[in-house]
């Protein structure tokens, strides 16, 4: 056993840079762990970066000075947030209030629904059956608004972090955006000198994540835009707050898009009932998502490299449960750094051939 695990290592690791880049890896996955939630304005601003890195770099081609291009795209990015915010804002905190004061006459409506079963299918459905299932869902149901309530409540406290999120945020952008050159230079003198995998590793992957966040961004504003145009010309009540929802499911693929399905069915449903109005909006947001997936994803994320949905799908599982939001935001990338880890330790195929002609 100890002899198969040490030729496996001395197969995979006998390269310095291949030990170098584990050794990295490794590290940084520990601190992500343990101090993540203290890092996390700066991983914030390290996405936002991202973003304005393109805007900044085309200015300073044109002939402003990098600190200057930097300052005029951070205000203008802020200042266009902070309109979208001022605007959507309380729109959406009043819909969503409306929305949660009517779930109790949706689920009223449904429980008589399902308590008509027994009536129409007496041979298959026990009225026992049922009524011991509604108690349960409503005991569920009791305890999740417990949590909602308690959370609200817990969140007041978090002001004091927003405003942190507010003013170091965009000055850390400013920074990073600003005397990018420096960071990398001083980076680059910290890493090993061993480095060529981790060199080779970082250039694909900071190719990767700039095109995933750039497009993940646009995707969420298209995608959003489109839905609450779509249900309010469908004239669906809640229409921006579902459009908003819709717009932010595309951050978790394939069940993100299941998941939003339900309140959509269900606002739509209580609204206009199994009619033809009924059957449009559920058209309609299908059509959305086949465009999203068929059509928008391939040409934002042209020179992503692919993976299988199942690989996906336990990314997002995966990193979710580890980091959160964040976690789920990059799993792609995630995963196409791992997939690009195990090509980087992976022997070359000439190396490969010339192992079972020396056994």
């Amino acid at each position: 056993m100890f002899s198969v695990l040490g030729s496996w290592y001395r197969r995979k690791f006998s390269d310095p840079n291949a030990l170098m880049l584990l050794m990295l890896i490794l590290f940084s996955t520990l601190t992500l762990y343990f101090i993540g939630g203290i890092l996390m304005p700066v991983i914030v601003a390290i996405v936002i970066a991202y973003l304005l890195d393109v805007p900044v770099t085309k200015l300073e081609k044109v002939g402003a000075g990098r600190p200057l291009a930097s300052a005029f795209v951070i205000i203008v990015f802020f200042f266009l947030s902070f309109i979208a915010a001022v605007s959507l804002i309380p729109v959406i905190s009043t819909q969503s209030v409306n929305f949660v004061k009517e779930i109790p006459l949706i689920w009223g409506s449904a429980q008589e629904w399902i308590m008509s079963l027994p009536e129409k299918y007496p041979n298959t459905i026990e009225l026992s059956y049922i009524e011991n299932m509604l108690v349960g869902i409503n005991d569920k149901l009791v305890d999740f608004g417990e949590s909602v309530i308690s959370f609200s409540v817990s969140s007041i406290g978090n002001l004091a972090v927003i405003v942190i999120y507010i003013i170091l945020v965009p000055l850390m952008v400013f920074f990073m955006l600003s005397d990018k050159q420096i960071f990398l230079r001083s980076i680059s003198e910290i890493l090993p000198k061993e480095r060529r995998l981790i060199s080779q590793v970082g250039e694909e992957m900071n190719t990767q994540i700039a095109n995933y966040i750039r497009g993940k961004v646009i995707e969420i504003i298209i995608v959003g835009s489109v839905s609450v145009v779509a249900f309010s010309l469908l004239d669906l009540r809640f229409a921006l707050l579902l459009g908003v929802l819709v717009g932010f499911s595309v951050l978790i693929p394939y069940i993100g898009a299941a998941v939003v399905t339900i309140p959509v069915a269900i606002v739509a449903l209580f609204q206009f009932g199994l009619s033809t109005h009924f059957g449009w909006v559920i058209t309609v947001y299908l059509i959305i998502q086949a465009l999203d997936g068929n059509l928008l994803v391939p040409l934002l994320f042209s020179e992503a490299v692919s993976l299988h949905p199942l690989y996906i799908i336990v990314a997002v599982l995966l990193f979710g449960g580890l980091w959160g939001f964040w976690g789920v935001f990059f799993a792609i990338p995630l995963a196409t750094l791992v997939k690009a880890l195990f090509t980087a330790w992976s022997p070359p195929e000439a190396e490969q051939k010339q192992e079972p002609a020396a056994s």
